[in-house]
């Protein structure tokens, strides 16, 4: 298999600012940068940097459910509405977890560039968020991809423990697996040094997003982490250190969610051209845009972040395709 330097470098050449890489596969581990991590300085990219891993937060969220569902205190298919009054009778956990809630989508109603740079420090109440937006009518699809659904999970998270959402994530899985480089901010609007800076483009300028605050997302999409550490809960998740058999086989049930692709409890299955089937989740958060997938033996993982500048986030099946090779 080839190094993928070539795939990277031509990420930046459309736009990204700085791209890292870290990818495991039969014929070993290999990591990898281009660009720069911040544009200014033209620092080159730490390929240890920390960066925002948006909607992969789902797949730590789901965890998280799922933990609570071997332990007896939740199921799968019973209506929420004990925990979370406000959401419609007929909606089950499963149907937050795989999105076939048809809850509408909270950030279908986030304003444009110039607006989301406005509010990008301002405090989000998850109770607040979900209020807001359980009265609308429901999607009429399937499956639909809404954010609302893991806000509304945090909050169950939260009622059922008792403790705060990331007081558990940290509980459950941050420290069980040691993964000392992944964080749940909260408020926090700094990154850890290093780390990349992601840009969006406002007014003809490139306006640096580093900071902000993720309350906006909470349990759909706040962690911030880095390559290795992603790439180490992934190999948990599959492996199943943190999910009993049972749970670990409901998480990996999935429906059909277009394009080819299939989605599960918080995690997305990809089948490549070539056969190769893989396991994990993109996530987009302030011009950061990440794709962590690996295959279930493990053989296979790839996290890679992007830091946008200008041009467009890469399709991630191709860029998956490239980035395993022939295993594609």
């Amino acid at each position: 298999m080839e190094k993928p330097q070539s795939t990277l470098n031509s990420l930046v050449t459309n736009g990204a600012s700085g791209v890292l890489l870290h990818r495991r596969s039969p014929e070993g581990d290999w990591i990898g940068v281009s660009g720069v991590g911040e544009r200014s300085s033209r620092s080159p990219v730490d390929p240890e940097s920390w960066f925002r891993a948006g909607s992969i937060t789902k797949t730590f969220t789901a965890v998280v459910v799922l933990q609570l569902v071997g332990e007896g205190r939740l199921r799968l298919d019973e209506a929420v509405t004990a925990q979370l009054p406000n959401v419609p009778a007929d909606i089950t956990l499963r149907q937050l977890l795989n999105h076939t809630s048809r809850l509408y989508n909270y950030t279908d109603d986030l304003p444009d560039v110039a607006g989301l740079l406005r509010i990008r420090y301002d405090h989000w109440d998850p109770a607040e968020t979900l209020a807001a937006v359980v009265g609308k009518p429901r999607v009429q699809a399937d499956w639909s991809y809404s954010n609302t659904n893991y806000i509304a999970l945090g909050l169950l998270i939260e009622a059922v423990t008792g403790r705060p959402y990331a007081d558990e994530v940290r509980a459950r899985i941050l420290e069980p697996l040691g993964l000392t480089r992944t964080q749940v901010p909260g408020d926090a609007v700094d990154l850890p040094d290093p780390h990349l800076h992601a840009y969006l483009e406002s007014g003809g300028e490139l306006v640096d997003c580093a900071r902000m605050n993720p309350s906006q997302a909470w349990a759909a999409g706040q962690v911030v982490s880095t390559a290795d550490d992603l790439n180490r809960f992934y190999a948990a998740v599959l492996g199943g250190e943190l999910l009993g058999a049972d749970e670990l086989a409901e998480m990996l049930t999935v429906v059909p969610s277009g394009d080819g692709t299939a989605y599960g409890l918080g995690i997305e299955q990809r089948t490549l051209s070539g056969g190769l089937v893989l396991w994990g989740h993109t996530g987009g958060i302030f011009g950061y845009f990440t794709v962590s997938y690996h295959s279930a033996d493990l053989s296979h993982q790839v996290t890679l972040a992007h830091a946008g500048g200008t041009g467009d986030e890469p399709e991630t099946g191709t860029l998956l395709a490239e980035l395993l090779g022939s295993a594609g």
